[in-house]
């Protein structure tokens, strides 16, 4: 079992979610957060005081998946959130050692579904 974790732009979001979809990822969490990576923000002039941005939106993706569907998941993020412009997000993959649905009782893989 493997958790997906996915920063990407907002505007992108129905993108990911329609290729999701198609690649049958049907549960996820959504999550809107600030962040800022090799864009390091940017500054805007408001009534002549200069603001520094340097935390953008972003949109945090949490995906937990049974081994089969980690590369489905992947590809999928990555073809809806790809621009190939800076900013286009990172997708971090790491270990789940347990998950317990809570409404059965079931453990691992069967509780991921």
């Amino acid at each position: 079992m493997k958790l997906i974790i996915a920063m990407i732009q907002p505007h992108k979001l129905p993108d990911v979610k329609r290729a999701l979809f198609q690649a049958e990822v049907h549960k996820m969490t959504v999550s809107n957060v600030l962040g800022c990576g090799q864009q390091r923000g940017y500054t805007e002039t408001y009534r002549g005081v200069i603001h520094e941005i340097n935390l953008l939106k972003k949109v945090k993706l949490e995906i937990a998946v049974n081994e089969d569907f980690v590369k489905p998941t992947v590809d999928a993020i990555i073809k809806g959130a790809k621009t190939g412009k800076i900013g286009d997000g990172k997708i971090f993959i790491i270990e789940l050692p347990e998950c317990i649905r809570i409404r059965t009782g079931e453990k691992g893989s069967e509780a991921i579904g």
